[in-house]
């Protein structure tokens, strides 16, 4: 077996192979990210959107959904079962809910940036490209189709805090530019020094 030698971490750069710029990002271009604000790549007109959109998003504001109901299952059901049992010998209905939100219905109204996160959600069925959501915790089908409605809106809520940036205070934008504007006249100043340099090594020869 070969020997294993540890190579001190300042040397790993000079035995890395160069990697050609087609391949990746360039190291200015890496180091001037680090000084942008992080929703720089954004569209800002999007962003603007989003949070309009949201100021007056409220569980009212979501699309009516195609709800279908049946019998409760599980240990609920027995103990509904149980202790009802009188009433539903007259009134037994079907209570669980089952709501579904086509995607194509829901995004209408949804800002861009939202659109596509809504694949992300835990209540996705990517089958029919839709949002489907189960509730049989209330005695009443009502009450069921409610509790889905909430938790579709608690879910977008979730979603847009995710992935939406919060507004940027213009004192932070401020600082962001400055930073970068600095680290571009030190790369610029860096730049001029080695042509300076390179030029006066092609004069010495």
């Amino acid at each position: 077996m070969p020997p294993y030698f540890l190579v001190p971490a300042a040397r790993l750069p000079s035995l890395l192979p160069s990697v050609p710029s087609s391949l990746g990002p360039s190291l200015a271009h890496v180091r001037r990210v680090k000084y942008q604000a992080y929703d720089a790549w954004l569209d800002q007109d999007e962003i603007d959107e989003a949070h309009k959109w949201f100021a007056s998003f409220t569980q009212d504001s979501l699309p009516k959904a195609h709800n279908t109901y049946s019998r409760m299952q599980g240990h609920m059901a027995a103990v509904l079962e149980s202790s009802v049992m009188m009433m539903l010998t007259r009134t037994r209905t079907e209570t669980k809910a089952t709501s579904v939100w086509p995607l194509s219905e829901l995004c209408k109204g949804l800002p861009k940036l939202m659109r596509s996160p809504m694949r992300s959600s835990r209540y996705y069925i990517k089958r029919s490209d839709s949002i489907m959501i189960h509730s049989q915790t209330h005695r009443s089908k009502t009450a069921n189709t409610d509790e889905n409605c909430k938790k579709l809106y608690n879910e977008m809520c979730k979603i847009y805090r995710e992935q939406i940036p919060a507004p940027t205070s213009e004192t932070k934008r401020k600082k962001h530019e400055a930073a970068e504007k600095a680290f571009n006249q030190n790369r610029l100043k860096v730049k001029k020094q080695l042509s300076l340099k390179k030029a006066s090594r092609k004069g010495g020869e």
